[in-house]
């Protein structure tokens, strides 16, 4: 038998109406050069325009939007290296309530003022000694708040898994799906509804090459820890999935690839000189491996998520330039 999922498609759906005009619905971006280039039609979901710059405020809105109301006016948690804390941080303003955000020291100065200029208080500490979980855990029993986590929770996961829906909804059955994977509800929510969809959607997540703890995890059939990684893909340097989204996509996912800081950066100046649009490292990880060759034989038709844009004009022009 088949074993039960935290998500189905009809949470996605039902997510997907929760978000609406809430969250932006995306443009689905085209480039004859690029199909070209990897022979195939590829559909690029353009997260990187969605409000906060990441496709994060999908399940952090739905997640917060389903609390209790007299629990949700106390205020929210949540930790993040940048794009799940500005998600939650303007969820709970949408939603008439405060937000305290846990985020390294090192996250990027952008993010992190970004995040407070949504209202959010922002309390930091050092994610090479500390654990993020523990320590925000601690923060929000400290205060008498719930969490919302970045990726490990059915709310959340099926908030992500709208992008997906929107993408096919417009571009209409693909043979391929290829995304970011960081803690992995970007990649369970798109997995739930693609092959909700369409089961035969082979769905590949991308990983930086130093950072590969979901590639281990499946390979091995359980949750693998590394090393903190030290690759300018903030956005992923994690260390091991998320209970739930592993038990999701180690059923769904087919595959997980690899990609170099290097190949990072070539997807990154692809995407600004081609297509005319801003990635940041971590958004950028599906469309390096697309153009390094990292999935094999392609499909007719390939989708794929541009995750995010948050990258400060400096950052992104130190990373461009080499």
């Amino acid at each position: 038998m088949t074993p039960s999922l935290p998500i189905t498609l009809d949470d996605v759906r039902a997510a997907a109406d929760r978000i609406k005009g809430v969250v932006h619905r995306t443009p689905v971006l085209r480039s004859r050069t690029l199909d070209a280039l990897v022979g195939a039609e590829v559909h690029l979901k353009a997260e990187n325009l969605q409000r906060i710059g990441a496709f994060k405020i999908r399940g952090a809105y739905h997640a917060a939007s389903r609390l209790d109301p007299e629990v949700r006016a106390r205020g929210i948690a949540a930790y993040s290296s940048g794009n799940h804390a500005q998600a939650v941080a303007l969820a709970a303003r949408e939603l008439g309530t405060t937000a305290v955000i846990l985020m390294p020291e090192d996250a990027p100065a952008s993010k992190r003022a970004a995040t407070e200029g949504y209202g959010a208080e922002v309390v930091t500490y050092d994610r090479y000694t500390g654990d993020r979980e523990a320590i925000g855990a601690a923060l929000a029993a400290e205060r008498g708040l719930p969490v919302i986590p970045p990726y490990d929770h059915p709310d959340v996961m099926a908030g992500q898994g709208t992008a997906a829906l929107e993408l096919i909804e417009e571009a209409g059955e693909l043979g391929a799906l290829v995304m970011p994977v960081g803690g992995g509800g970007l990649m369970a929510g798109s997995a739930t509804a693609a092959k909700g969809l369409h089961p035969a959607t082979r769905i590949v997540g991308v990983e930086p090459e130093a950072g590969d703890d979901t590639r281990r995890s499946l390979a091995a059939g359980e949750r693998v820890t590394v090393p903190v990684p030290r690759t300018i893909a903030d956005g992923q340097a994690l260390t091991t999935p998320g209970a739930l989204t592993f038990e999701v996509n180690r059923l769904l996912a087919d595959a997980v690839e690899t990609v170099t800081d290097d190949e990072i950066r070539t997807a990154m100046v692809f995407a600004f000189e081609r297509l005319k649009t801003v990635l940041e490292p971590s958004g950028a990880t599906g469309l390096a491996a697309l153009l390094a060759g990292r999935l094999g034989p392609l499909p007719p038709r390939v989708g794929v998520i541009l995750s995010g844009g948050n990258v400060s004009v400096e950052r992104f022009a130190e990373l461009c330039a080499r």
